[in-house]
């Protein structure tokens, strides 16, 4: 009897895959299994000859730790593609890592990108997944993917409003009968917070250090309300003065005041999308409250200070990190009755 015989019909078929296509994080979900693979977007080449030295956590620590020839780098850069080669690679050894090697057939993928994406960006991203592997794809914006793994009910005519801010984007959208309404994607996200940070205790500090003990900070002291704490913390880098090795102290209200201009934007664009919804939805969302999702909305206060500047109650999801692919994972159950959709996109 042939070997063959004992192969699953899930294994002739093949598999149904989301993946949230993250500036900071991909992460896999298989139909039927949950998430597979959640690791950072981080590959490391060898500059000398094109050689791919580590991807994921591994490349990750090479960060600011690296040999010259060695490069650790995010190939994707604000939600989109800024390597695709780089950017086809990951996706391929990702999705071999959640799945193997599938013989017989390739697996279908829906894709996340932020609402804001313009179709040359969105066909690069539909390029890169064929070419990694895909059989067929689709892309789904992530502003409805956050709100169905928020568990919001977006095929009713209510309206609900949802902000997500992942690593390198944040969208705020207001949602109804499974479509947007009115969105607006912003080129700011938690590696904006680094940034920021960074940028602080250089003109400030005198101080020169690496996106990974700025997140670090943000995640320790960071806070976007001034609460009356003040939370403190040695940082350890390079003066900027004399180019040695240094020590400073720093607080909370300090990190806060270094994230004030990238909050301040964010706060300005849910104000404007709230101003320009129509009077029913906007008064849904006013009955129901602003769902938050994404891992930059984990910075201390940021909920009450969103509630605080709209007047409207505002809740963290239950797992905000993993809203988006858990939303593409519920979306996979639709792929057959979305079948005409995926032919246009071979």
């Amino acid at each position: 009897m042939s070997p063959l015989r004992y192969l699953s019909p899930a294994y002739w078929l093949g598999t149904d895959v989301a993946i949230d296509l993250g500036t900071t994080n991909i992460i896999v979900y298989v139909k039927k299994r949950g998430v597979v693979v959640n690791e950072p977007s981080v590959i490391a080449v060898d500059t000398t000859d094109y050689r791919i030295v580590a991807i994921g956590q591994e490349a990750k620590a090479m960060i600011g730790r690296s040999p010259r020839n060695i490069r650790a780098y995010h190939p994707l850069q604000y939600g989109v593609i800024a390597d695709y080669d780089a950017t086809e690679y990951m996706l391929r050894y990702y999705i071999r890592k959640a799945i193997g090697r599938q013989l017989f057939c390739k697996p279908r993928m829906i894709i996340c990108v932020p609402s804001g994406v313009t179709n040359v960006e969105r066909r690069a991203v539909i390029e890169a997944a064929i070419q990694a592997g895909a059989r067929k794809t689709v892309v789904m914006e992530e502003p409805l993917a956050a709100a169905l793994g928020a568990g919001l009910d977006i095929a009713a005519s209510n309206g609900s409003m949802v902000i997500d801010m992942g690593g390198g984007t944040t969208d705020v959208a207001v949602l109804s009968l499974s479509g947007i309404v009115i969105s607006e994607s912003l080129r700011i996200g938690s590696h904006t917070f680094d940034e920021a940070i960074i940028h602080y205790l250089e003109k400030i500090k005198h101080i020169t250090v690496g996106y990974h003990t700025a997140e670090e900070l943000k995640t320790l002291i960071g806070t976007a309300l001034p609460d009356g704490r003040n939370l403190t913390a040695d940082v350890r880098g390079r003066s900027t003065e004399t180019g040695l090795p240094t020590t400073v102290d720093i607080d909370s209200q300090e990190i806060r005041l270094a994230l004030q201009e990238p909050i301040e934007r964010i706060l300005r664009t849910v104000v404007s999308i709230l101003e320009k919804t129509p009077p029913e939805l906007a008064a849904d969302i006013a009955d129901h409250g602003i769902v938050l999702t994404g891992g930059g909305m984990l910075l201390d206060g940021f909920d009450r200070l969103i509630s605080r500047t709209t007047g409207m109650a505002a809740y963290l999801s239950d797992d905000p990190l993993l809203c988006v692919v858990n939303g593409a994972g519920k979306a996979l159950l639709e792929l057959d009755r979305l079948k005409d959709s995926f032919e246009d996109l071979r």
